[in-house]
């Protein structure tokens, strides 16, 4: 499994690379739970990076097509890889497939079809008046998006492990599989969480605060990272609640 730490700034992504962090993930942890960082911020990450790890971007939840199409379209030119987009206050499929859509043009404009985009689902909808996760995923096959990202919209409620049991994750997991595409967990996972989130198949766990001196709008540093990372190596045991 690999480990996604989201990053604020140039520093900060120097410490996650420093720690050994698979994916460095552009995201401004004061603007919400997918707060996206400005251009001139990507651009340092992006290279802070040093092309030795892939760079991937948020860039908040999506409401009109043409501003998600012009966002996915300037991001994946500054350097990501894969951009992400939310769907709070989309309840409807048709209508998150419809901005997905979007997304995914303005991603491919920009990188040259080399970026792809990440649709993320709340494991906490409810709270956004977000459409369900399976719903999401159902939008995200439809129009052949890059992969789903399960995240938690109330970054002062409960976590993603709090939120849904073993075997619901392990099937939401299967169930984006089948649909071909790639998983990645999120949702305020401690350390102790991602023996949790490895057992139930995900190919990715990304963290915050974890990674944090400070918690979530802390500051990342590579020893938190670094002990994150073994953690995500099946041969290893984790740690226990």
């Amino acid at each position: 499994m690999r480990l996604l730490v989201s990053v604020a700034n140039r520093e900060e992504a120097v410490a996650a690379r420093a720690g050994g962090a698979d994916i460095i993930d552009a995201k401004d942890p004061a603007r919400g739970p997918l707060g996206a960082v400005s251009i001139a911020v990507l651009r340092e990450i992006h290279a802070a990076s040093g092309g030795t790890r892939p760079v991937t971007a948020a860039l908040g939840d999506a409401g009109d097509e043409r501003a998600i199409e012009r966002a996915a379209c300037a991001y994946a030119a500054a350097g990501a890889m894969l951009v992400k987009v939310g769907f709070a206050g989309v309840a409807g499929v048709e209508r998150a497939t419809a901005l997905l859509a979007a997304a995914m043009r303005g991603a491919t404009v920009g990188s040259g079809g080399r970026c792809g985009v990440i649709a993320v689902a709340y494991a906490d909808a409810h709270r956004v008046a977000s459409l369900a996760p399976s719903a999401l995923t159902e939008a995200a096959a439809t129009v052949g998006a890059a992969g789903v990202l399960l995240d938690t919209a109330d970054k002062d409620g409960p976590g993603l492990r709090d939120l849904l049991s073993p075997r619901a994750l392990a099937a939401w997991v299967a169930q984006a599989h089948e649909a071909r595409l790639l998983v990645a967990l999120a949702g305020r996972l401690r350390v102790d969480d991602l023996g949790f989130v490895r057992d139930a198949g995900a190919d990715i766990a990304g963290v915050r605060g974890a990674a944090c001196e400070g918690g979530r709008t802390g500051r990342v540093t590579a020893a938190r990272v670094r002990a994150l990372r073994r953690l995500c190596d099946p041969a290893r045991p984790a740690a226990r609640a």
